[in-house]
């Protein structure tokens, strides 16, 4: 399929091995490349561009990586030429998708117990955000996963947690215990003063509600930092 048919032919009119979604039909998803399944997203082309022109410029925005691809906005999809606002929340849709199917199948209604374990979930949750963002995972009884949640969102440098709606939070979805986290799109896995403070200030506030912090976890592309292995809990 790289080596298409002319793109001034219409994809309708390519043979059946050619087109994306008829080959999808005939041989399954996985023998399609991404710029052909991505066509397959974007659906039409334009007079200059095919579907699988217009797919190969979307991959070679996120510079013909997929994890590149998923920090993308809708916005800056739209920057391409043939891309209007269905066809961007479409693909931003879709990787969202693949995302939210990769974090389930890390962690969904499984026992915590590690924090390696737990980390791997909040990579691949918290990955594509480019600023700062700080979630909480509720833990039932079990130490099961009842929900994730991103509470507040910041700029490249920082974000605001607010204990008191992180414990409301917790008591709705009848949380004994929570996993506090946020994200340094930096790369640096370094505590600020600011963040051992307020993980200090969230878990004496939840010792009142018997509700226990069992971590925090700062996680980048390059690893993670746990308050709980290094003692600051």
């Amino acid at each position: 399929m790289e080596n298409a048919p002319n793109r001034n032919v219409p994809i309708k009119n390519w043979q059946a091995d050619d087109r994306p979604r008829e080959k999808m039909q005939l041989k399954g998803a996985s023998a399609l490349s991404d710029s052909e399944l991505l066509a397959i997203l974007v659906n039409t082309g334009n007079k200059q561009m095919s579907a699988l022109d217009i797919a190969k410029e979307i991959l070679k925005l996120g510079k013909n990586n997929l994890n590149e691809l998923g920090k993308l906005s809708i916005k800056q999809l739209q920057q391409l030429k043939g891309i209007g606002p269905a066809k961007a929340i479409t693909i931003a849709a879709a990787l969202e998708l693949g995302r939210r199917r990769q974090s389930s199948e890390l962690l969904v209604k499984t026992v915590v117990r590690s924090s390696a374990e737990i980390a791997q979930y909040l990579q691949a949750m918290l990955k594509d955000y480019r600023h700062e963002v700080f979630a909480v995972v509720f833990l039932n009884r079990a130490n099961k996963i009842i929900s994730m949640e991103i509470i507040s969102s910041g700029g490249l440098t920082g974000t605001v947690a607010d204990p008191r709606m992180i414990l409301r939070k917790a008591l709705e979805a009848e949380a004994t215990a929570v996993v506090l986290s946020h994200n340094h799109p930096s790369g640096n896995l370094k505590p600020s003063r600011a963040d051992e403070d307020i993980t200090q200030k969230i878990k004496q506030a939840a010792q009142y509600l018997d509700i226990t912090v069992m971590d925090h976890i700062i996680v980048s592309e390059e690893g993670y930092y746990s308050f709980a292995d290094e003692g600051l809990l």
